[in-house]
């Protein structure tokens, strides 16, 4: 949970502290009640298994309405929860579960991102959770970035995002290392990582090597909450090593959807 000493500065901050939590974001989901700590538990549902059915999200056994039947690329919005346990599980069209049910101790002031990823086996879709405890600071209007691996045919892999355009990658260092398949960098549980707001070269490389298998810029707006997912590049790419894009998924996106980016 937040520190008290932020919910009274919350509650006697002067007007300028609502602006700080306006900007690229969107204030539903970026809220002082989402900062401090007190605002209700959030989920949302994203498909990144691109070879992969339409999906039902299922939530304490009953249909999540918002996430009903969608295919590969929906998102959607964060939905508020009750706080305490609740369990959810996907299922593809014709019924079958895919992955284990997940149970959740739903807390104040976290958001839940719930993905469908690729499985090798039928059915040919899995599950997995981040739990974001969004300890954002109060007065904060930076960016705040989580990337996740959804490439099967990627293994583990590091994820440069360094401000500019013509890094070369043989001199950085990850920002996000080690990511094996189905994991995410910050791993579920912590915070996402901030930044200033600009221009970035987004890079991806097999984790210990300097051998780029996806390069491309991405602008950072003040104040946005992102999660790259690593996904097969799609078609025969799916199958072929290291062929990837990244899909992005904006938590104040209201269009249902994330945004592809491919590689140059």
């Amino acid at each position: 949970m937040k520190k008290m000493s932020k919910l009274v500065l919350a509650l006697t901050a002067p007007m300028f502290l609502l602006a700080a939590c306006g900007g690229g974001g969107n204030s539903s989901d970026d809220g002082i009640d989402d900062r401090v700590g007190a605002s209700e538990p959030k989920i949302r549902f994203v498909h990144a298994a691109n070879l992969g059915p339409k999906v039902t999200l299922f939530r304490d056994g009953k249909a999540v309405p918002e996430a009903t039947d969608v295919d590969y690329k929906f998102a959607t919005s964060y939905l508020k929860v009750d706080t305490g346990d609740t369990d959810l599980a996907i299922k593809t069209e014709s019924g079958q579960q895919g992955g284990e049910t997940i149970r959740v101790d739903a807390d104040r002031g976290h958001k839940y991102t719930f993905v469908a990823l690729p499985n090798a086996s039928l059915p040919p879709v899995d599950f997995a959770v981040i739990d974001d405890p969004y300890d954002k600071p109060l007065l904060s209007d930076r960016a705040r970035v989580r990337v996740l691996n959804a490439a099967a045919n990627a293994g583990e892999i590091d994820v440069y995002l360094t401000r500019g355009t013509n890094t070369d990658v043989t001199t950085a260092t990850p920002r996000f290392p080690a990511i094996g398949f189905k994991r995410a960098n910050p791993a579920s549980g912590d915070d996402s990582i901030e930044l200033d707001d600009g221009t970035y070269q987004l890079q991806i490389t097999a984790a210990g090597t300097k051998t780029v298998i996806f390069n491309q810029t991405v602008d950072l707006d003040d104040n946005v909450d992102w999660l790259l997912t690593v996904v097969p590049s799609g078609g025969l790419g799916s199958v072929v090593p290291g062929s990837v894009k990244v899909l992005l998924v904006k938590s104040d996106d209201s269009n249902n959807t994330t945004t592809e980016i491919t590689s140059k």
